[in-house]
C-alpha cells in the first residue's frame, strides 16, 4: 500500500470546499460509491455493431438516461447487478469511439484522419497507446494524492510554454501498449492506494476510444479522473458522459486570439466552456487556471468570471502560478519570463473580485 507523504492530503476528502463540490469523487474514493465506469459496464444496451453512426448515436443518447436512473440506484444503496451476457452502455460507447477513430475527431480540429487504417493526424496518436511513464503522483491537487497517473504521448494542441513538451510533442516515442496491458496497470495503481486514475499527457482525447476499452477491462472500483486541455469535440463529451467521475479540466484562455496564437487551438473559448458545462452536469469538475504572464486581462479575468458566473462561485478552482518559460515559450517576449509578484496578487484579487469561495490554494 502506498503511504501518503503530503500532510495536506490525509484530512483533505473531509475539506468542506471539497465535499461541496465533489462528493460523488469522494465516496469512489472511500469506496462508498461506485465508479461511474462500473455501472456503465452493467447497464444493458441492446444494439448492433453493424448500425449506422447515427442510429448508434440516438441510442446513447437514451442508454445515458437509462444509465442515470442506474446511478441513482446503486448510489441509493441497491447496488449493482453483474452483467454476465449481452452488450453494456460501455460497450455502446467502444463501439462509437471506434467510429471516431476512422474519422477522428475526437478533438475540436476534427482531422478526420482514418487512425485505425494507421494514418495520424495532428496529435501524431495511432491506434494503441504511447506510454510515457505511470505512477503514483504526489505532486497533483491534494484531493487527488496519491493519483495514479498514466502519461500518454501526444496533444491535441501545441502551447508554446509547454512544461510536458516531450511527452506532448513526441520529444519521446513512448511503450506502445494495449488496452488491456494498460488495465492491468491501473489495478496494479489501485493496489498501491492511488485514489484514483489519472488519464493525462498530453492530452488523453486522442486516446479516448482506448480509454474506454481499457477500462471496461478493470475488475476494481477506480475514481476516473480526465485531466485535460478541454479542447475536445462534442462527440467526445458525450462519450465521457456516463464514464468520467471527476473532470479536471484546464481553462487556459479566455479568448479564441491568444488561444490560437499560442496553442493553434482556434475556437478554444467555445469548446472548452462547453466542456466545462458538460462536465459539471455529467460529474464533478476541478478547474485548473495557469495564469500567464501579460495575460491577466485577457485571459485571467474573464476566465474566473465566467467560472463564477456560469459555474458557481463554489466551483473548485487551482488558481496556478509555477508558470515557467519551457520549450518555445521564448518566442513571445510576454512568455520568457516568470510571473512577477504584482501579477500573482492581481490574479488573487480578480478570484476574490469574480466571488470564488472554493480556490485549492489560497
Amino acid at each position: 500500500m502506498w503511504r501518503l507523504t503530503r500532510s495536506d492530503s490525509l484530512r483533505i476528502l473531509d475539506d468542506p470546499g471539497v465535499v461541496r463540490a465533489m462528493p460523488r469523487y469522494v465516496d469512489v474514493v472511500r469506496g462508498r460509491r461506485l465508479a461511474k465506469y462500473v455501472i456503465a459496464r452493467n447497464t444493458v444496451v441492446e444494439f448492433k455493431s453493424s448500425a449506422p453512426p447515427e442510429e448508434l448515436w440516438e441510442l446513447h443518447s437514451a442508454a445515458l438516461e437509462r444509465y442515470r436512473e442506474a446511478e441513482r440506484r446503486v448510489d441509493a444503496g441497491s447496488g449493482v447487478q453483474e452483467l454476465e451476457s449481452g452488450t453494456s452502455f460501455l460497450d455502446l460507447k467502444v463501439e462509437l469511439g471506434r467510429r471516431v477513430m476512422k474519422d477522428c475527431h475526437f478533438c475540436e480540429r476534427r482531422c478526420g484522419v482514418d487512425r485505425i487504417a494507421g494514418r495520424l493526424g495532428y496529435c501524431g496518436c495511432g491506434d494503441r497507446f504511447s506510454i510515457s511513464s505511470c505512477f503514483p503522483h504526489l505532486g497533483e491537487e491534494p484531493e487527488l494524492v496519491p493519483s495514479g497517473t498514466v502519461f500518454t504521448c501526444g496533444c491535441s494542441i501545441r502551447c508554446l510554454h509547454c512544461q510536458n513538451w516531450s511527452i506532448s510533442q513526441w520529444g519521446e516515442r513512448g511503450q506502445v501498449t494495449e488496452p488491456g496491458q494498460v488495465a492491468r496497470v491501473v489495478e496494479s495503481l489501485r493496489r498501491q492506494g492511488c485514489r484514483n486514475v489519472n488519464m493525462v499527457g498530453g492530452d488523453p482525447t486522442p486516446n479516448c476510444w482506448l480509454w474506454l476499452r481499457t477500462m471496461r477491462e478493470v475488475e476494481p472500483s477506480v475514481a476516473t479522473v480526465w485531466n485535460s486541455n478541454s479542447y475536445y469535440s462534442r462527440e467526445t463529451s458525450e462519450l465521457l458522459a456516463g464514464f468520467i467521475d471527476l473532470y479536471l479540466l484546464d481553462l487556459k484562455y479566455g479568448n479564441d486570439d491568444c488561444a490560437a496564437a499560442i496553442s493553434d487551438a482556434p475556437g478554444y473559448w467555445e469548446a472548452a466552456t462547453r466542456n466545462h458545462l458538460s462536465a459539471m452536469k455529467h460529474g464533478e469538475l476541478l478547474i485548473r487556471v495557469l495564469v500567464l504572464p501579460g495575460h491577466n486581462e485577457c485571459c485571467t479575468r474573464p476566465i474566473l468570471e465566467w467560472i463564477a458566473g456560469s459555474l458557481g462561485p463554489w466551483t473548485r478552482v487551482n488558481l496556478m502560478f509555477q508558470y515557467r518559460p519551457e520549450w518555445r515559450a521564448r518566442e513571445r517576449r510576454e512568455l520568457s519570463r516568470r510571473l512577477s509578484r504584482g501579477e500573482i496578487e492581481e490574479a488573487k484579487k480578480m478570484a476574490k473580485d469574480a466571488g470564488l469561495r472554493n480556490l485549492v490554494r489560497e
